[in-house]
């Protein structure tokens, strides 16, 4: 009996010792479940350009758009535990689709991924296309009141996501009936908004940005507990009198088993990423806060975001497709 307890300390010790080598053998893959252009997608090279220097090898991006996010997940899930395959993603694939897609995810967030880092935080909002006279929300509601048949709309760049649940909430705050029109994709949703398909978009504040700057489009608030950063002089919601406050994130997990020594490297390179000041600086210009925290940190926010949005996806009705 001593003899195996003795024979399985060394294997233990054997595999976590390799696990840096493991991570070292060829390419590592970041897989992002958006297409090219999104603002995930831009995070992820950013963070793999830097990743790939402090690692001292090559770290890819693979784009698997689809279903929100959850091909990618499932990719990813499947994948060796070994460091070389990873998967960035924000808190809707992860602590959302649990609740709104229940019973037809083929992932599980919490027995299926092992955090690796916390990335950054971002923000979302309600836009409007220039079209749209109301120039503050109270404006906006008094707007949508006087016709709502023709105004109530509002569109997100995919059903079951966190900018789809916020508007929900905000509809009700205002006392409004918002009909939630769900596109594929960012980029469908916004030129939804500019060819005036719809009145209304609830959005990730840095995906709007080029709209709002072109003068093609204006944001009224933004949902975070303090003003975005890259738009300073839009008020948030609370500001404006809603009680409402979200503030999700962008996160990178790696497959359930992978060693803890290999997490370690991943997570240090990662952090070290985020907390680089010119990396921070381009981040900021984005819309992005960088966080750069570890996998316990993102464990806990996670955590956190399930068993709060729980509540409000049940009370929304949402069934998807």
């Amino acid at each position: 009996m001593k003899r195996k307890h003795f024979l399985n300390a060394l294997l233990t010790a054997a595999v976590l010792a390799a696990g840096p080598a493991l991570a070292q053998q060829g390419t590592v893959k970041i897989v992002v479940g958006y297409p090219a252009g999104a603002t995930s997608d831009a995070l992820t090279r950013i963070l793999a350009e830097h990743m790939a220097g402090t690692l001292k090898q090559t770290v890819i991006v693979e784009n698997k758009a689809g279903a929100g996010g959850r091909i990618a997940n499932e990719l990813v899930k499947a994948a060796p535990a070994d460091g070389t395959t990873l998967l960035m993603t924000p808190v809707a694939t992860m602590g959302i689709f649990p609740h709104s897609y229940a019973g037809q995810l083929r992932y599980d967030p919490f027995k299926d991924f092992a955090p690796v880092a916390h990335l950054s935080n971002f923000q979302v909002g309600l836009g409007v296309a220039n079209t749209v006279p109301a120039k503050t929300l109270q404006e906006y509601v008094a707007w949508v009141k006087s016709d709502p048949a023709k105004n109530s709309f509002y569109g997100s760049a995919a059903p079951g996501s966190i900018p789809h649940f916020f508007g929900v909430m905000f509809g009700r705050a205002a006392g409004l009936n918002l009909s939630h029109v769900p596109y594929k994709g960012t980029a469908a949703a916004m030129q939804a908004v500019v060819g005036g398909e719809i009145p209304a978009l609830s959005t990730v504040t840095a995906d709007i940005r080029t709209l709002v700057q072109g003068g093609r489009a204006r944001l009224l608030a933004v949902g975070g507990d303090q003003r975005d950063l890259a738009f300073p002089d839009v008020p948030t919601f609370r500001e404006q009198g809603y009680d409402l406050v979200a503030k999700p994130w962008y996160g990178l997990f790696a497959p359930a088993g992978t060693p803890p020594a290999v997490i370690d490297r991943l997570s240090q390179a990662a952090q070290a990423a985020m907390n680089d000041p010119a990396l921070r600086k381009r981040l900021l210009d984005m819309g992005l806060e960088p966080t750069g925290q570890g996998p316990a940190q993102l464990a806990q926010v996670l955590k956190d975001d399930f068993e709060r949005w729980g509540p409000v996806i049940k009370a929304s009705g949402f069934k998807p497709e």
